[in-house]
């Protein structure tokens, strides 16, 4: 993941203040996408 594209997740996770930016310092990349992916990318069974 490019250092901007983790930027703006890192952004996102914290103004949902799910994380805190200690939290969000430790975790990896693919970690940083799998909860950003949790929080904030649609599905279409949110539909259902």
């Amino acid at each position: 993941m490019s250092q901007l594209a983790r930027e703006i997740k890192v952004k996102d996770l914290l103004d949902k203040r799910k994380f805190n930016e200690k939290e969000i310092a430790e975790m990896s990349d693919p970690q940083i996408e799998y909860f950003h992916w949790l929080y904030f990318e649609d599905s279409v069974y949110d539909y259902m």
